[in-house]
Parts: structure tokens; C-alpha cells; sequence
């Protein structure tokens, strides 16, 4: 009997202690789950995970509901961009900045900063014609800090740019100005009114930058690598698979096997856990970006970088810190594919607007001038998809359909029709000969002739099917480059008068352009080439198995670039174009890889014509053989990019049956194999 009393009495103490878990265990799985963030203005950020990642920890309906809250009131009261900002001295040629000048010392960086805006379209040197007067916030370690200017206006249309957060003290009110700051805090950050800027290194280059050091697309199966946030600097790197404590010791599982690596060994991980409340997280966080390591955001108290237009879900993952081992489970089940398109938006994200200084600074800009435009700004596809706003000028158009590398994206394809850019040098002859062969094409939509002779125009011309138009003064080599009204079409051919195409040439390379949009499309290649002995750039206009430019005296691409390369190029590389003409083709051929990071197309071209080509448009006309660029040339271009964005190929399109032992008559092209 005793026994039996014995047994009731523990079952009864295990069942309540028992009972007493299991309610404790509830209760602190809801308080572990972070609360539903404060009501605020829209950022773009995305959520500490994502829900379907999370099915296994908790539902939906288990999530504690907290009460509204209103927004805790920022720095500067309640100035927004509607209140603080005058748009209307924007009005005409749109954003223009001025630039206060420093009233001290100023750090290598500021020299960056300085370099960018003085180079790009948004510069001005006047501060009566300005919409936006720009003041760099000077660093204490230089001794000086910012005063206030003349002009200040109680900050109004004024940007405070801050490399570092709190770099200086304050030594004036802001007022309604605008803040630009590296890794504003949360709380001190006024949403679509200031803007955050990303933590940039003393070392940051100033163009170009390093490439994305992703080597590994997809992690090996089974292992996924974290690279954990150290505090004395460095990763160190574990498998997933393992119990990880990053930093302050809270689990007691074992951390299991890892080792400390150097920064180089970063494209090795596939995640990188970073603590969101350690001043030096900001750094890391680019750092993670470059090496296509996807960043996993443990609580940030910061607000991460241009987050009023880049869609932050697509490249990182923010999570509670207080639920580290459910994210290190989630992250486990995340599929193959969803870690290639995050690994790929962080590659494309770091070489659109993070790998330069210069990349940084327009950014900054182009986000003030989306507010400016209101709803004629950048589309939120223009910023988060290749090659991103930088180069899809929104004076061109905000519709992805009216841009030449969103055609697959959209499922559309360009309008069958091209325009036809005839550039007479000084030295050439009315093209009668070249104007009939275009002319024949069913495609051509309408020839437009380029007059650059000293001579003057002729009476006559010969009469076409399609309309011809002729522009007279285009004097400069950069001219032809123009975005003319005129040009009704996408496609443009581009041609010199000494060109020489038959009409079946010209459709077959309209047929391929259709297909390759954002390519250009061309009949005369060329190569380039790291000369060792001269330490620089060569180039060859040498027929080759590889080529990486084609000569735009006979090639196919599409009318945007006509804008891209007068609006976007920097005045002193259209200024060399024109002072030394045969290096144009270079130019024209650097900007389009530059933005598709794709090699140009090239189709057959006569071979008796080929051997016997024309010069190089602008170059004096001395002789049967193609005149290639000076060096220097291609090297001030590659120097001005900060890097080498051609791409070499073996690569030519011919047409069905072309130069296979049939019948000519059944060929779509005949007259591409007469001599």
C-alpha cells in the first residue's frame, strides 16, 4: 500500500512540474519572438526572416500582438521632404548641386568625393543656379570641423553629407537640412528625407573599384559556411550544421569545428552573421557584400544604405538575435536556388552603386533626384535589376520596356524598324551608292546623314523609299553620338561614308540585333590586349579568332547609348573622342560593356570589302588599311573607368545555309557570298 501511495505521489509531481514546463515554454517562445515593428514611414527593409522559413518554429497566429505605437519623432522635428525641401528650384535642368568649399584640411576620401561630383552631370558652379547646395561634414581627425555657410537659409535645400557617423560634433543646427550619413541610427534617421549611406573605407577607390569575389554560386551539398563577425576583426568560419555562439557565450552547446581566416577567404562562406549593434558592423556588412557572402543581420540598430530604393529581401536576411539557433536552423533549409539569387544580388548590388566611391556619391544623388521627379522616378525594377539606375537614365524614360537590357525580363522584343546614322568626315563624298543599299533594306525606317565636310551641301540627293534627313554642322566626332530628336526607332545603324554594305548584309545583322539588344552588332571587329613590356593596354585591328570591339563605322546597337554617352560619359572623355578621332570606337565599345559586361556581336562582312576596308571614321584617308587608335587612348579610357570592361569572344553569327554546297536560290541572304 505504502509502495502504491509512493508511485501516486511522483506521478502527481511529475505530471504538475511537467505541466509547469510546458506553460513556461510557451511563454517564453512568445517572448522570444520579436514583437511587429513601430509604425514608420516605408523603408524597403526587409523582415528578420522570412515566413516560410520559419513553419517548423512557429505560426502566424502565435505571434504576440503589440499595440500601435506613433512614431518616435527624429532629429529635426518634423521636416520631411514635402515641408524642408523647394523643388521648384529645380525646375529646368533639373538637379544641379554646388559644392561649399572646404574650410580646411580634408582627408583623401573627401578628395573622392569632391572628384565624383565634379565629374558627373549633377555639378554646377554657381550656387544661384544650384537646387541642392552639398557640405561635407568634415572629419575631427582633421582638426577642422564644418561651419555654417553664408547661404545656409536655415538648411534648406542643403545636404549635410557625413562619411562617418558623428564624425564632428555639431557645431550649428541642422535645420531642414538633408543628412547623408555612414549608418545612421534607427532612431535618428528621417526616412525618405535623409539619406543612408553605406561605411566606406579610408581605401575605397575612387571609380571602377574591385569586382565581386564570388567564386562558389552554390554551396557544396550538405555544408552551407558561416563566417562569424569576430571583434578583434577577421571571420571565423564553421558549418552551419554546428551550434554557433558568436559572440557573447549565451549557448551552451559546443560551437563546434571553425577557424579564423583572413578576409580573402570570405568568397568561401555562403552566410555571414553580423551583429547589429557593434560600431564596425557597418564596414563588415560591405565587406560581406563584395565576397557574394550573404549577410544575415542580427538585430541592426543601423539603417542599411539606400534603403529608400534598393529592396534589401533580395540580397540579406535581418534576424532576431535573440532566436540564433532557429535562424542557424532556417538558414538550413533554405533551397540551392534561394542562395544563388541572393548571392547574385549582393554581386550585383556591390558593383552597381557600392564598389567605387564615384558609384556611392551618384547613388546619393540619383535617390534626391527620384524624389525630384516624384512619378516620373526610377521603378523599383529599374533600381534592384541589371544594371541598375546608375545606367537607366530616368531623362530617358522610367518604362523598362524603352531601355535595351530589360527585353527579356519584360517578354518583349524591339520594334522591327532601324534608323539609319550616315557620318560624312571631312573628307568624304555624298554616300549615293551606301544611301541605296540602306535604303533597300525592308527594315530601314529612315536615313539620316550627318554633314561634317567643309563643302557645302549638295543640291541633290538620290531619291529613297524611306525618308531622308540631312544635318548639317555636326562638326565634332562626338556628334554622331548625339541623341537626335529625330531618331524615330530603337535601332540605330551606324555607318561612315566610306562604308560598304550590301542590303542582304544590313538585314541579316538587323535580325541578329533583334535577338541581342543590349549588344552591339557589327561587321569590322577588333581586338585588345595587356601589352607586358609596355605595361598597359594594346590594340589590334589585326584579324583575329577573338576580337572584343566592333567599329562603329558599320555596327547595329540601340538608340539609348546615343544618351548614355552624352549625358553619362564625363566631359573629358568625349573631349578626348574629339581630339583624337580613331578612338572613338574604343569609347562607344567601353561604355556598352561597361553596362551589359558582355562582348559585341559580329556577322559576316564581304571579304573582298574586309581586306580593302576603309579608315576608321575622322582619320585621314591615306591608305587601304584600318588606322588603329594610340595606345594612350585606350589607356586614359580604362584609367577614367577605374577598370577594363571589355570582354573578349569567338563568337560570329551567320545565316542558315550560309556558304553550305545548296542552291543559292534557296538562301534567304544570296548575295552574301558574291564576291
Amino acid at each position: 500500500m505504502q509502495s502504491w501511495r509512493r508511485k501516486s505521489v511522483w506521478l502527481a509531481l511529475s505530471a504538475s512540474w511537467l505541466l509547469l514546463v510546458l506553460l513556461g515554454g510557451f511563454s517564453l517562445l512568445r517572448l522570444a519572438l520579436p514583437p511587429r515593428p513601430r509604425p514608420r514611414a516605408p523603408q524597403g527593409w526587409p523582415r528578420w526572416l522570412d515566413a516560410d522559413l520559419l513553419q517548423s518554429f512557429s505560426q502566424p497566429g502565435e505571434l504576440p500582438e503589440d499595440a500601435a505605437q506613433p512614431p518616435r519623432a527624429p532629429h529635426g522635428g518634423s521636416c520631411n521632404w514635402g515641408s524642408c525641401f523647394d523643388t521648384s528650384k529645380c525646375r529646368g535642368d533639373g538637379l544641379k548641386v554646388f559644392v561649399y568649399p572646404a574650410a580646411g584640411p580634408i582627408s583623401e576620401t573627401h578628395r573622392k568625393i569632391l572628384a565624383s561630383i565634379e565629374d558627373s552631370r549633377f555639378h554646377t558652379f554657381s550656387p544661384a543656379g544650384a537646387c541642392l547646395l552639398l557640405l561635407l561634414s568634415l572629419d575631427a581627425q582633421t582638426g577642422e570641423c564644418s561651419s555654417m555657410p553664408l547661404q545656409w537659409n536655415r538648411g534648406r535645400n542643403h545636404l549635410v553629407l557625413r562619411l562617418h557617423p558623428a564624425s564632428c560634433p555639431r557645431t550649428f543646427q541642422l535645420g531642414q537640412a538633408m543628412v547623408a550619413e555612414a549608418s545612421p541610427t534607427v532612431d535618428s534617421f528621417r526616412a525618405g528625407f535623409d539619406v543612408a549611406l553605406p561605411f566606406l573605407p579610408e581605401a575605397h577607390p575612387l571609380r571602377g573599384g574591385a569586382p565581386g569575389q564570388l567564386r562558389q554560386h552554390s554551396p557544396q551539398r550538405g555544408v552551407a559556411l558561416l563566417a562569424l563577425e569576430e571583434e578583434r576583426g577577421g571571420w571565423r568560419t564553421a558549418g552551419s550544421n554546428s551550434s554557433a555562439c558568436p559572440w557573447d557565450g549565451r549557448c551552451e552547446q559546443d560551437p563546434g569545428p571553425g577557424q579564423t581566416q583572413r578576409w580573402e577567404m570570405l568568397p568561401n562562406a555562403t552566410f555571414c552573421l553580423i551583429s547589429g549593434h557593434r560600431p564596425q558592423a557597418a564596414s563588415r556588412f560591405l565587406q560581406a557584400l563584395q565576397a557574394g557572402c550573404i549577410p544575415v543581420l542580427l538585430s541592426p540598430r543601423w539603417e542599411l544604405p539606400f534603403s529608400e530604393v534598393i529592396d534589401w529581401t533580395k540580397a540579406a536576411i535581418i534576424a532576431d538575435e535573440r532566436l540564433l539557433l532557429q535562424v542557424l536552423a532556417a538558414l538550413q533549409e533554405m533551397s540551392p536556388a534561394q542562395v544563388l539569387a541572393l548571392r547574385q544580388q549582393t554581386q550585383f548590388l556591390w558593383d552597381a552603386y557600392f564598389s567605387s566611391v564615384e558609384k556611392v556619391i551618384h547613388t546619393t544623388l540619383e535617390v534626391i533626384q527620384d524624389r525630384i521627379f516624384g512619378t516620373s522616378a526610377h521603378p523599383s525594377l529599374l533600381w534592384n535589376s541589371p544594371p541598375g539606375a546608375l545606367l537607366a537614365l530616368s531623362t530617358f524614360s522610367t518604362s523598362p520596356q524603352d531601355f535595351p537590357f530589360y527585353h527579356l525580363q519584360q517578354g518583349s522584343r524591339p520594334e522591327g524598324r532601324f534608323s539609319a546614322l550616315i557620318w560624312v568626315g571631312a573628307s568624304g563624298q555624298p554616300p549615293l551608292k551606301l544611301i541605296q543599299a540602306v535604303a533597300g533594306s525592308q527594315h530601314c525606317a529612315q536615313i539620316l546623314v550627318l554633314w561634317s565636310n567643309e563643302r557645302p551641301l549638295p543640291s541633290r540627293w538620290t531619291e529613297t523609299a524611306v525618308p531622308l534627313t540631312v544635318i548639317d554642322g555636326c562638326r565634332k566626332v562626338s556628334d554622331r553620338f548625339f541623341p537626335y530628336s529625330t531618331i524615330r526607332t530603337d535601332a540605330i545603324l551606324s555607318l561612315d561614308a566610306r562604308s560598304s554594305l550590301s542590303t542582304s548584309e544590313v538585314d541579316f545583322a538587323f535580325v541578329v540585333w533583334q535577338s541581342f539588344p543590349e549588344r552591339m552588332v557589327g561587321f569590322l571587329t577588333s581586338s585588345h590586349f595587356w601589352d607586358e613590356a609596355h605595361g598597359g593596354w594594346g590594340y589590334t585591328a589585326e584579324r583575329t579568332n577573338e576580337f572584343s570591339m566592333v567599329l562603329t563605322m558599320a555596327a547595329f546597337y540601340h538608340r539609348y547609348y546615343h544618351t548614355l554617352f552624352t549625358h553619362s560619359l564625363p566631359k573629358a572623355l568625349r573631349t578626348l573622342a574629339d581630339e583624337a578621332p580613331t578612338c572613338v570606337d574604343v569609347l562607344m565599345n567601353f561604355l556598352v560593356a561597361a553596362v551589359t559586361k558582355l562582348p559585341p556581336i559580329k556577322v559576316p562582312y564581304g571579304k573582298q570589302r574586309q581586306e580593302a576596308a576603309p579608315l576608321v571614321p575622322g582619320g585621314p584617308d591615306t591608305g587601304p588599311k584600318l588606322q588603329a587608335p594610340d595606345p594612350n587612348c585606350i589607356n586614359q579610357i580604362a584609367a577614367a573607368f577605374g577598370h577594363m570592361p571589355l570582354r573578349s569572344s569567338r563568337l560570329r553569327l551567320d545565316p542558315v545555309l550560309f556558304k553550305d554546297p545548296v542552291s543559292v536560290q534557296r538562301k534567304k541572304y544570296r548575295s552574301l557570298e558574291k564576291p
